[in-house]
């Protein structure tokens, strides 16, 4: 079943605009239009906008995210270098969330501290509301 462009953004959470997008970049490929040039979305496409939802909501920058499109066209072959290239991308947000988790323990031990002072503090050192 096709879909109109305005179903797939409902469907996909993507903009018209990031749609039209990705289609001019390459990430989006081979899409069909009407005879009035209105483009028709299969659920191939969706499936494939699934995906790069995926690999944008991770951090995948645009130019690896062509990549991994351009080697998806090229077929089955390319199955050993999508997943290293998938392999990498999973490196990167293992190094990202620990950053994350460090950052993470400073913020607590900062409210740790904040908590305690609060602790101490006797009421007449409370501010005035």
């Amino acid at each position: 079943m096709p879909y109109s462009p305005r179903e797939t953004v409902q469907k996909t959470g993507f903009s018209l605009d990031t749609l039209r997008y990705y289609e001019r970049i390459g990430l989006l490929d081979g899409i069909d239009r009407t005879s009035g040039g209105q483009r028709l979305f299969t659920d191939d496409d969706l499936d494939w906008l699934g995906v790069l939802r995926c690999l944008r909501d991770t951090g995948m920058p645009i130019a690896r995210m062509r990549r991994y499109a351009e080697l998806a066209r090229d077929g089955d072959g390319t199955f050993e270098e999508r997943a290293e290239l998938l392999e990498e991308h999973d490196q990167d947000i293992e190094r990202k969330i620990a950053e994350l988790r460090e950052e993470q323990t400073r913020i607590k031990e900062k409210i740790g501290w904040y908590r305690r002072e609060l602790a101490h503090r006797e009421p007449a050192d409370a501010p005035a509301a």
